[in-house]
């Protein structure tokens, strides 16, 4: 059977950076594996993060959204029925932050499917700057995404301390209580605090082998009902610092709506690639090689006219 490793978490956690840790770990064993990489809306930039994985014993299949959740799981459907002839050894699938857990396990319960293929680790990605305050469907999304997580790994542990990281693990607690679960996590028992810079093979190995859990609780269906949406912005040039005001500006106008997160590649008039990660809490940009330019807004009851206001989005 071939183990899936679901690498799970809310906007911008990480995922795609310990995903690189993890694969690489793998890799390093002689594992010959498939990364499928899963996003909400119609591009998926996370891609160029991963390219240099690639090779003889690791491939990358990819899956996008944008066109409602039947055509979604019939396409996760195919790929998975194409990789299982590839002869892998195991898959890592890494969704959105916009993503129902219960979709692959519901996939994995289908013919041929089930012949195939069989759960390994749920993984979920947290970030420890998380925002304090969300609404209730981004806690629902948050909720169910730790819900089934053999462990939880928090990201950026080097840049809070231990108060922060508690309270991080208080509002998933919180939030794990709202959508009626009996679910509880503690620092120390089922969250790992490790900087990612610091994981040896031994800790990776450990998190190989953390499994999952089928926690019960109230679902709700916050992705179908098109709450959450994803906007694009095409062979935008802008000065750096220009594109970092209009970023934080859109995060701090009401206006535009609830923007979660804003992602991508942009050449700059400075003729530079950037790649750019940015949330309410943070902006990270960086130089990157050549890519697609295009900047991702994803975000709850987003207002396009403001949004147009700072980037040409549609």
């Amino acid at each position: 059977m071939i183990r899936i490793d679901l690498i799970t978490g809310f906007l911008g956690s990480g995922k795609t950076t310990f995903l690189r840790y993890y694969a690489k770990y793998l890799l390093d064993t002689g594992v010959r594996l498939c990364i499928l990489e899963n996003d909400f809306g119609a591009i998926n930039v996370d891609r160029v993060l991963l390219q240099d994985l690639l090779g003889d014993n690791c491939g990358m299949e990819m899956i996008v959204g944008g066109d409602g959740l039947e055509a979604h799981q019939r396409r996760m459907r195919t790929k998975l029925i194409a990789m299982a002839m590839s002869g892998y050894e195991r898959v890592i699938v890494e969704p959105s932050g916009i993503f129902d857990v219960d979709e692959l396990f519901d996939l994995l319960y289908e013919e041929p499917i089930d012949r195939w293929y069989e759960m390994g680790n749920v993984l979920t990605v947290l970030d420890t700057g998380l925002a304090d305050k969300m609404t209730d469907e981004a806690d629902y999304l948050l909720a169910s995404q730790c819900a089934c997580a053999g462990r939880l790994i928090l990201s950026r542990t080097q840049l809070y301390d231990a108060g922060r990281q508690r309270a991080v693990i208080d509002h998933v607690n919180a939030a794990m209580e709202k959508i009626g679960s009996k679910r509880r996590f503690s620092l120390g028992q089922d969250v790992e605090t490790k900087d990612w810079e610091d994981l040896s093979s031994e800790d990776l190995e450990r998190l190989s082998r953390s499994g999952f859990l089928r926690d019960s609780y109230v679902k709700q269906s916050v992705i179908e009902d098109g709450h959450f949406a994803s906007l694009f912005c095409f062979y935008l040039e802008l000065p750096e610092e220009s594109l970092r005001e209009k970023i934080s500006r859109i995060f701090h106008d009401p206006a535009c709506g609830g923007v979660l997160r804003i992602k991508g590649y942009m050449h700059t008039t400075e003729d530079r690639w950037i790649q750019i990660n940015a949330t309410g809490e943070a902006t990270e940009i960086s130089a990157c090689d050549p890519a697609e330019n295009v900047l991702i807004v994803i975000g709850e009851n987003m207002d396009k006219t403001a949004l147009k206001q700072y980037l040409p989005v549609r």
